[in-house]
């Protein structure tokens, strides 16, 4: 049963949510940040948010997360309001969703599950279908005693300790086993096929664009290709990785890659299951890492788009930050705490093109430094390499002997191969 099951009735109406999460003391803007983020999950997912409660404490309550007095005043609040749904800003175990639940009578959600039901809806393509199936049965596994205690509520049924329920449990969390399997190697069929195209296309330079959700990545995307990426000011908008040609000033291509944003306390089960589609972006030769520069949290969301890259894996792969949406901020000085991380940076705007050209520039210059200057010859018989040669390297000279054209080239070792073997010649020592 998912969460649209779970929340229906018989009006169309958004429903209204409470919205509430535990923080350690005297940590007050760490709060209000935290469930200002919560709200726009909450949008994002169709819930008009009706209030917040925050209880400052040293750790969750292990039965009931909040503590009794605060959970007394959710269900006061919950009733009062007429909300049909509380909102955590943590993951809960199934043990404090279920006396939550009991709690306050309404459905309850934590943050894994609104995220998950956000990426429910915006998946578009077959592979992200599954993906999010995956992950949403993954969650309930562990959580079917719960839905069973919701449903027997609902019937009017004697519940389900012992007997028939605890059976019926075992048998349906059998089945999602088994649903998650075949799912699993439908994905798995689909991922092969892509692998072969990523493959195809090795030894072109690429580029991963990497953030966190709603930094601009897709708009950035679609000022330096052709790519029409659908680009909201939503969460998620994106959960497809798409791959574009960006053509350099000099008519160099590499190969651009747009990936699903992150975000804080991504659901491992979103992590297990999309691993497959930030793979093909993370065997990037180098990430653009962007950041919102017009968010008061700039530099924790880029701490947070650090720690995902760590857990992926790709803490190896060089990077560009791109400090974008520079068009909605007057006061520049904050970019300063975004620039001390050192390394290669560009603050600019991708939707209205402000530094764009900046940012070709710093990675021509990255290019060059990383890459291997050489000589060529392309000979007369293998002319035909001329358009592939000032498609995938840099031309830094050329002129035309008796043997063929000398061109002087920045490119990869891997494309340098690649045009020895169609016929360019490494021109004898003197």
């Amino acid at each position: 049963m998912n969460l649209d099951e779970r929340i229906k009735s018989s009006e169309q109406d958004p429903v209204e949510a409470i919205l509430f999460g535990v923080f350690p003391h005297g940590d007050q803007r760490s709060a209000i940040e935290a469930m200002a983020e919560l709200h726009e999950l909450a949008k994002t997912g169709e819930f008009d948010v009706a209030g917040c409660i925050a209880q400052h404490r040293r750790h969750p309550d292990p039965n009931t997360y909040l503590g009794r007095g605060k959970l007394e005043e959710l269900a006061e609040i919950t009733k009062a309001t007429g909300a049909r749904a509380v909102i955590c800003d943590d993951s809960l175990s199934p043990a404090q969703g279920r006396n939550i639940e009991q709690a306050v009578g309404v459905t309850v959600l934590d943050r894994s599950e609104l995220i998950i039901h956000i990426f429910e809806h915006h998946a578009k393509t077959p592979q992200a279908k599954l993906q999010v199936e995956i992950a949403r049965l993954q969650y309930q596994v562990p959580r079917l005693k719960r839905m069973w205690t919701h449903l027997e509520r609902q019937r009017g049924g004697i519940g389900v300790r012992g007997g028939a329920g605890e059976k019926q449990i075992q048998l349906d969390r059998s089945e999602l086993r088994s649903k998650i399997a075949g799912l699993a190697k439908q994905l798995k069929d689909i991922e092969g096929r892509k692998v072969r195209e990523v493959r195809a296309r090795e030894d072109l330079f690429t580029i991963a664009l990497v953030g966190y959700t709603n930094a601009g990545k897709s708009t950035l995307m679609n000022a330096l290709t052709t790519a029409e990426v659908l680009a909201e000011n939503k969460l998620f908008s994106t959960l497809d990785t798409r791959t574009r040609p960006w053509r350099l000033p000099g008519g160099r291509t590499v190969l651009l890659s747009d990936t699903v944003g992150f975000i804080r306390k991504l659901p491992h089960q979103l992590v297990a299951s999309f691993h497959a589609t930030l793979e093909e972006a993370l065997n990037a030769d180098l990430l653009f890492v962007l950041a919102d520069s017009s968010s008061p949290n700039a530099v924790e969301q880029l701490d947070t788009v650090e720690e995902v890259l760590d857990d992926l894996g790709a803490d190896h792969i060089p990077r560009i930050y791109v400090f974008n949406k520079l068009d909605s901020i007057e006061d520049h000085s904050p970019l300063a705490a975004l620039y001390a991380r050192g390394g290669d940076a560009v603050a600019l705007s991708a939707k209205t093109g402000e530094n764009l050209d900046q940012l070709g520039r710093v990675l021509q210059d990255y290019l060059a430094r990383t890459e291997q200057q050489i000589q060529i010859l392309v000979p007369h018989t293998a002319g035909a390499l001329h358009a592939e040669i000032r498609s995938s390297a840099t031309v830094l000279s050329e002129f035309y002997t008796e043997d063929g054209c000398l061109m002087e080239v920045q490119v990869s070792p891997s494309m340098l191969g690649r045009l020895l073997s169609k016929g360019a010649l490494l021109p004898e020592s003197d």
